[in-house]
């Protein structure tokens, strides 16, 4: 057993690694007793056997920039007793070798590293060899170095992280202003209206902004849509904001052909102001309605504003054209939110008129129409 042990241990090859059992028989009080031991013999490769070699490339360009720090690793296997350093090619005078690490592995080789620190970068260290050199009595092995300047240089980090958080504040700046002009884009035109002082009626040459089309038949159940087409609408939108509305009523001379004299003032018109109601689709009405319709869609000369006086829940009653235009809108009268001339329904009522500089076209007392109440 110690020749097979001492054999094992002067010559053994990897393929003689396994599991080896010692046998032996040990009489005790004239019995025989066996004893068995088993040993797992591993081979390992001797550390004069372990080549040299570094880890990665052969040749690496590193980009740097200039009064900058950089450390170049070099990494190598070799055995306990092999050498690594660096060879410095240029005498720039900023470059030094730190501390080299070694690891040894469960195999008997040795992991090694060691950086090479080049403070304060400059001209000289660019474009030279910086070598790394692993050696031993195996071989032999070298890796080499080149810095070359960045052409854009890197972000520093607290730079890119100022830099997101503005840019994340920013996007949440620019969505906040397009909710807010969504919501308030009605307010917004008004203003840059009245601050840009436009004026769309001057060279249409047209007379009136709005031509009023309302149910004319005075009855009790429709007494308050017609005092509000012919006495609200002309007070605020005349006598507050300079509009000139034309209300056949009121501005037309009874005893001429009525259907060519409503035509012609829709053509003199710039809007068709519609006061909708159940009743509204009757037969002295709905030529006004006709006709405005044939200006909008075929003339394009006149935008139509619905206005929902009372709820109206079904609107077939209404000329199926009317759906062909984009340019129409419909605006609900609510008495007890819309009295106030800062109201949403007057604000919305106003954008969809033409802009015009506020010049009060009547005082208030005089755009009351000469009509009985119903």
């Amino acid at each position: 057993m110690n020749d097979t042990s001492s054999s094992l241990k002067k010559n053994a090859e990897f393929k003689d690694q396994g599991y080896y059992t010692c046998m032996f028989i040990i009489h005790r009080n004239g019995k025989p007793f066996t004893v068995t031991k088993t040993y797992n013999i591993t081979i390992v490769e001797g550390h004069s056997n372990v080549v040299p070699a570094i880890l990665g490339e052969d040749l690496n360009h590193v980009g740097v920039e200039l009064g900058k720090d950089v450390e170049l690793n070099c990494s190598a296997v070799l055995n306990e007793k092999g050498l690594i350093y660096w060879d410095i090619h240029n005498d720039s005078g900023n470059a030094h070798e730190e501390k080299e690490t070694r690891h040894k592995s469960s195999k008997g080789k040795w992991s090694v590293s060691r950086i090479l620190k080049i403070e304060n970068i400059n001209e000289k260290n660019l474009n030279v060899f910086y070598n790394c050199t692993v050696f031993s009595e195996k071989g032999i092995d070298t890796k080499s170095f080149i810095l070359l300047k960045k052409d854009h240089p890197d972000i520093p980090g607290h730079v890119f992280t100022r830099g997101m958080i503005i840019a994340i504040w920013l996007s949440g700046a620019v969505v906040c202003l397009v909710i807010v002009g969504v919501i308030y884009r009605v307010d917004l035109a008004l203003f840059y209206r009245r601050f840009m002082g436009r004026d769309e009626t001057l060279t249409d040459g047209k007379t009136y902004d709005a031509f009023v089309s309302y149910l004319k038949e005075c009855q009790p159940e429709n007494g308050e849509e017609h005092s509000f087409a012919v006495e609200t609408l002309p007070r605020v939108l005349e006598g507050r904001f300079g509009y000139k509305l034309c209300i056949f009523e009121r501005d037309v001379v009874p005893g001429g052909a009525v259907v060519d004299e409503i035509h012609s003032l829709i053509e003199q018109s710039r809007r068709l102001i519609v006061v909708l109601s159940k009743s509204y689709m009757s037969n002295k009405v709905r030529y006004e309605l006709e006709s405005g319709l044939h200006e909008a869609l075929v003339e394009r000369k006149i935008k139509i504003i619905l206005i929902e006086f009372t709820p109206v829940n079904d609107f077939t009653f209404l000329p199926q054209s009317l759906k062909l235009l984009k340019s129409h809108r419909v605006l609900k009268w609510q008495a007890d939110k819309s009295r106030s001339y800062n109201s949403r329904f007057w604000k919305n009522l106003l954008y969809l008129m033409p802009a015009k500089t506020v010049n009060p076209y009547r005082e208030e007392s005089k755009v009351l129409p000469l009509l009985p109440h119903c």
